[in-house]
């Protein structure tokens, strides 16, 4: 897919990953309207040269906030990237079950809201696509994050469904499986992360190059080993 006159809808796009992943698509000429929660990020945004709406996907009114915001405009590119992590972790203390919910909703029962309410003008177009990121947690789990993992396996077993329904559409359903990134999330997590500029630029070659999966950095070698023995791959991970 080129993305020259493409219209992007990005959210998360303020920070991290989806910031570097506007700027590289914007300078391969889409448009590119990002969505975010921080009013500094939104307002480096717009500074920026990008459309921003203002969405906290961890409730039921951020899906809603962005398709009202929207209209009628037309979009090429849904990138469900926004996402965000929770402690829960029962060896340290007993959880907060309504944090736990917020991360689910925000990378599970969003990027779905988003896709029923977009579809239908996803499929009048010439050629789109929707790029669900998900993680290379979603293909074996880490002890620390169960919930976080959780979220990021549903949305890579419901977008291999949906791939398949969409199969003989002008719509293409991409996964993208990062490793552990450099951004504020990962803040204090280990020193061995890529940069988000370097996993924006795998996932767009990805789009670009019509691929159904983009395995970005370090996932490559643990997409490896779980074809090999799911079993080694997920006593890797979980000691991670």
């Amino acid at each position: 897919m080129d993305l020259a006159g493409k219209t992007v809808l990005l959210t998360g796009g303020t920070a991290g990953i989806g910031q570097s992943l506007a700027r590289q698509m914007l300078a391969k000429g889409a448009t590119v309207i990002v969505t975010g929660r921080s009013p500094e990020g939104l307002e480096k945004s717009r500074a920026d040269g990008f459309e921003a709406i203002a969405a906290n996907l961890s409730a039921p009114d951020g899906a809603e906030a962005i398709l009202s915001a929207l209209g009628d405009r037309e979009i090429d590119i849904l990138i469900n990237n926004a996402g965000q992590g929770v402690d829960h972790d029962f060896r340290e203390a007993a959880p907060d079950v309504n944090a736990a919910d917020d991360c689910i909703y925000a990378n599970l029962n969003a990027p779905i809201r988003l896709i029923a309410g977009l579809l239908p003008r996803l499929k009048s177009r010439h050629e789109a696509a929707i790029v669900n990121v998900t993680s290379g947690l979603a293909i074996a789990p880490n002890a620390g994050a169960p919930v976080y993992c959780a979220t990021k396996a549903g949305l890579r077993s419901y977008t291999q469904a949906l791939r398949a329904q969409l199969a003989n559409t002008n719509v293409q359903v991409i996964e993208a499986l990062p490793p552990m990134v450099d951004t504020q999330m990962t803040a204090g997590r280990g020193n061995r992360k890529m940069s988000a500029q370097d996993c924006a630029r795998e996932i767009i070659y990805a789009v670009e190059n019509d691929r159904p999966e983009a395995n970005v950095g370090m996932v490559k070698i643990l997409r490896l080993v779980h074809s090999i023995s799911p079993k080694l791959a997920a006593r890797m991970m979980l000691r991670f």
